[in-house]
């Protein structure tokens, strides 16, 4: 009999008045990781992070943008810059004794963004971060992050991202997926076979990635997560190499891709980009992908912003 998460009790709002300081959250996750026995049915923490009066800082967006591929000098934000704004909060949630999945090796799978209106690069932000559910995930158990952003406490930003944590299934029947080589399970859902139909997707343009670019991008979002940095650190996470941050690939997709001032996005990170490494971004329409060879690491979908209910 399969096993219901139990019911999220309402959030309680902690008001922050700095943004957490990243390196301590990391070495506090770490610490606590080899301690944490996840399970979908777990309780998530109650606890819903606000931080009010953030104001942008021009020189790291311009980092972030060159990195990204976005234009430098834009009065409006990229559409995944706020993620980085708010990644301290989410890192002090999923950092906590509360949260119950370990944060080493916790791999970002999927995010919807949506994007209500534009954001200006000189407007004063709230942000919030709170974790919305676990769910069962046939490698492990998926954790789903809200993240909102408000300008004079109108929304003009949110997000949800979903984190797994890989660990054996409760359920016998329902075996992890692996490898073909012997003791080597993949770390995330198997790439589909290529595809072979007209709706493949024309490929328009090719990127050739360093080994650095991890490393590059953990130093500009703050997320120094070891299955990016280096291949050391990733293969004791069963990564052959490093690779590439879920959050840099959709960025670097958005920033060719170039999309209109409200918007919704999603984008699923389908199997992980070794660095170095070269990739093929391709789109048609709303669709993107980016892929190599006859591996898709990468899929999304960019639409027009639906209209808030009244």
């Amino acid at each position: 009999m399969r096993t219901q998460p139990p019911v999220r009790p309402e959030p309680r709002t902690h008001t922050l008045d700095a943004a957490p300081s990243l390196v301590p959250l990391l070495a506090r996750g770490a610490l606590l990781s080899p301690f944490k026995r996840p399970r979908p049915d777990a309780r998530v923490p109650a606890t819903r992070l606000l931080l009010s009066g953030v104001r942008i800082d021009l020189a790291h967006l311009a980092a972030y943008e060159r990195l990204c591929g976005f234009a430098t000098g834009a009065d409006a934000l990229p559409v995944t810059y706020p993620h980085v704004l708010a990644f301290p909060l989410a890192m002090r949630i999923l950092a906590g004794r509360a949260f119950p999945l370990p944060l080493l090796g916790l791999v970002h799978t999927s995010i919807e963004i949506t994007r209500h209106r534009e954001c200006a690069a000189n407007a004063e932000y709230e942000l919030a971060v709170l974790v919305e559910k676990l769910a069962p995930h046939r490698r492990g158990t998926e954790a789903t992050v809200l993240t909102e952003a408000r300008v004079h406490g109108t929304p003009v930003w949110e997000s949800r991202s979903t984190y797994l944590a890989r660990h054996s299934p409760r359920n016998p029947g329902k075996e992890p997926t692996r490898d073909p080589t012997p003791g080597n399970p993949r770390p995330q859902v198997p790439a589909p076979a290529p595809r072979q139909d007209p709706r493949t997707l024309p490929a328009l343009a090719e990127w050739r990635l360093g080994p650095d670019v991890g490393r590059r991008y953990g130093a500009v979002s703050g997320d120094r997560n070891p299955i990016h940095l280096h291949p050391l650190t990733a293969r004791l996470f069963g990564f052959p190499h490093a690779i590439a941050h879920g959050m840099w690939t959709v960025a670097r997709c958005l920033a060719e891709y170039g999309p209109g001032q409200a918007v919704e996005v999603r984008a699923e990170f389908r199997a992980p980009v070794p660095l170095p490494g070269t990739v093929t971004y391709a789109a048609r329409g709303p669709e993107f992908e980016l892929r190599s060879g006859g591996r898709i690491h990468l899929t999304g979908d960019v639409r027009p912003t639906r209209p808030r209910d009244a």
